[in-house]
């Protein structure tokens, strides 16, 4: 068996209906577009609209934006700060450990589990971490963020004038 041997189960392809082939057979003459029109004559571009403005012209090419004030943590979980081997944790230990990146603020989210009391400073807790640090006897912190007000949109028209 080879590939140009290969042919479809008996019965199982149809030849499609070959059209505008003389009177004789099914769609011949006007070969089922009717008469007259554009449609009739030649090929019409898909989506177009008779000179409309088109519907895909007509929305907007990007949707969504970006919001300027977005805060991004870098997120770590309860259950990573247990093997630590140090009672006090901040952010500056979590990265000499290479548990997070070297720049970003950080925000410790509640999964894991924690056994010992740790004493935890970082910019943002969930409200399942904090449950789970002061229930193991823990203490919590949360660093004041590097600026004193949300900063200025960045790119903005109005921010240059």
């Amino acid at each position: 068996m080879k590939v140009h041997e290969l042919k479809p189960a008996p019965g199982s392809a149809k030849a499609k209906r070959r059209v505008g082939r003389g009177i004789a057979g099914k769609g011949g003459k006007t070969a089922g577009r009717g008469t007259k029109g554009q449609k009739a004559r030649s090929k019409v571009k898909p989506g177009f609209e008779g000179g409309q403005l088109p519907l895909v012209q007509r929305i907007p090419k990007l949707r969504g934006f970006n919001n300027p004030f977005r805060v991004e943590y870098v997120v770590i979980n309860v259950g990573a700060l247990e093997g630590l081997g140090t009672a006090e944790i901040t952010p500056a230990v979590l990265r000499s450990r290479g548990l997070i990146p070297k720049k970003g603020l950080v925000k410790v989210l509640g999964d894991g589990e924690l056994g010992a009391a740790l004493s935890v400073s970082a910019h943002a807790f969930s409200r399942s971490a904090e449950q789970a640090i002061t229930s193991a006897g823990g203490s919590v912190a949360v660093l004041p963020k590097p600026w004193a007000v949300r900063p200025a949109a960045q790119g903005n028209h109005l921010a240059n004038r």
